[in-house]
């Protein structure tokens, strides 16, 4: 079976605004408040991990995250509240920077899963953040 133009198999796609963005999707967080607390979460997380405090350090021995690459993690996370702050205001950052933080803590929790690690640091840390970032990025960018 062949496509057909303008449409794949008989499909109808996407309606989309005069940006070619599919309806429905929005590049500007719109509420912003969301992407606030996110970054306000995110920003006291990257100072805790300036010298990390007792139980973030206790979370890396956990996960087996080398000592040569704790300094690392700082810098991507005041990066990524950068991003989400700068992106109330610059098209598709804030979404972008989102989709960033569900990556990072996807990650997080498969190094936990990986460590057999099943504890606090897995379900309230890892998860609940993953959790908030995916419910930010649902309600600010797709609802």
């Amino acid at each position: 079976m062949h496509a057909k133009r303008g449409g794949t198999f008989g499909c109808r796609p996407a309606s989309r605004d005069r940006t070619g963005v599919p309806w429905g999707v929005t590049l500007l967080p719109d509420p912003v408040w969301p992407v606030v607390v996110l970054a306000a979460i995110t920003l006291v997380d990257a100072v805790l991990c300036i010298r990390p405090v007792s139980f973030i350090a206790q979370c890396f021995e956990d996960v087996r995250w080398p000592k040569k690459y704790w300094w690392i993690m700082s810098p991507i996370k005041f990066a990524a509240a950068g991003g989400l702050l700068a992106g109330i205001w610059i098209t598709g950052l804030a979404a972008l920077t989102t989709a960033c933080l569900v990556a990072y803590f996807s990650v997080a929790i498969s190094m936990h899963i990986r460590a057999r690690d099943f504890g606090r640091n897995l379900f309230v840390n890892a998860t609940g953040m993953l959790v908030l970032c995916v419910a930010t990025g649902v309600y600010c960018f797709l609802v």
